[in-house]
This record gives structure tokens, C-alpha cells and sequence, in this order.
């Protein structure tokens, strides 16, 4: 599935809702946490969305950053 298919009904931009999942995926931020720092660049953004974004999207993002595994040999 293409990443602008993925977010396609969605109000915010595709970077801001990759941004918040990879944030949160990366580091130990909480979903509040992430919403105060959207608030404070401008975007008002509920935790609750930042938590639907992070249970929704983190395994199709998951799945698209990580390299192949090989099997051992």
C-alpha cells in the first residue's frame, strides 16, 4: 500500500502524523507529550489522536522502515 493511500481521509498532513509515530515509536514519549510538542509548533493536536496514530499506523510504518531479515546460514 502507497503512503499517500494510507492517509488519505485524514485532516492532518501525512508528515505531521509519520512524524508523531515515529516519535513515538522511537523515543519514550508519551502521547500528551507528543501533543504538547505539536501544540507547541503550532498545530493543536489531541493525545487521543497521537494514540490512535501510533496503535493504527506503527506496524504498516514498522513494516516499511525495516530491512529484510536473512535467515542464518
Amino acid at each position: 500500500m502507497k503512503t499517500a493511500d494510507l492517509f488519505k481521509w485524514h485532516d492532518y498532513q501525512t508528515e505531521i502524523i509519520l512524524l508523531n509515530v515515529r516519535w513515538y515509536g522511537c523515543y519514550s514519549l508519551s502521547c500528551r507529550g507528543l501533543g504538547e510538542m505539536m501544540m507547541e509548533r503550532g498545530l493543536d493536536v489531541d493525545h487521543s489522536t497521537i494514540n490512535f496514530w501510533a496503535l493504527q499506523y506503527s506496524p504498516e510504518v514498522d513494516k516499511h522502515i525495516r530491512r529484510p531479515l536473512k535467515p542464518n546460514q
